[in-house]
């Protein structure tokens, strides 16, 4: 059984093939949805924009040019941005803040958070090529109440590099017949691959995280019981009283 028919929902060539007419809509609302909703981070992003462009080029699929791809994809890669960073600004501290554990927690805000004060701007760029991170990275941007106007210009330097970039990679894959013959042959290796490296260590830390978290609240359910408990030496001391 081939890969993609174990999750013909990630394949990024079935999906823009069953798109048909469609195809630039649909791989626009997929690229929309994994950087600006916080469902969005199970679609295929990179292998998504990079097939997108590869087909351009050898099968003309979305019956444009391959800038007009290219602008389309990187505006709705923007857009999805700015919608993550709204979604963060006015519902977050309700997503977010009752959780101690899992991906909508406050502790993962915290992190995102350090590693923006860390990086500064350039973390909304870079985060735009990490799986899943890219997809909560405008959201807890909207948590953290980062500088709007600063958020934009960055949000649109990383969508024009991540959205534009990948799918002009894609592109010019396509003149390399060899290259371009592996990276369409198998996408879905190198998809799962891809899924595997992105859900192991989130699965690892999610794990980590939890008990870390029930660890504390034992912690802090046994100090009241340790406090009433007097050691031998505070209780001669207290009987000496």
């Amino acid at each position: 059984m081939a890969p993609s028919a174990l999750i013909p929902w990630l394949d990024p060539e079935t999906i823009i093939q069953a798109a048909g007419p469609w195809a630039l809509v649909v791989v626009c609302l997929i690229v929309f949805a994994e950087t600006g909703l916080l469902v969005g981070f199970l679609l295929p992003g990179d292998t998504l924009l990079i097939i997108s462009g590869l087909l351009t080029n050898t099968l003309f699929v979305f019956g444009v040019d391959i800038w007009w791809v290219c602008l389309a994809i990187g505006g709705a890669a923007f857009v999805g941005g700015e919608v993550g960073y709204l979604i963060g600004h006015k519902a977050g501290p309700r997503i977010f803040e009752r959780k101690e554990t899992g991906l909508f927690s406050i502790e993962n805000v915290k992190r995102t958070n350090s590693f923006f004060e860390r990086f500064g701007g350039f973390a909304i760029i870079i985060a735009r090529f990490v799986p899943i991170v890219r997809t909560f990275a405008p959201v807890a941007a909207g948590v953290g109440h980062m500088d709007y106007r600063k958020y934009t210009l960055y949000n649109a330097v990383g969508a024009l590099i991540w959205g534009v970039g990948l799918t002009f990679v894609g592109y010019l894959l396509g003149y390399v017949g060899p290259l371009a013959f592996v990276v369409q042959e198998y996408i879905d290796v190198i998809l799962i691959g891809a899924v595997v490296l992105t859900v192991v260590p989130t699965v690892f830390h999610y794990i980590k995280s939890s008990r870390k978290a029930k660890r504390a609240r034992a912690e802090a359910e046994a100090e009241p019981i340790e406090a009433l408990v007097l050691s031998p030496k505070d209780f001669d001391q207290k009987l000496g009283d």
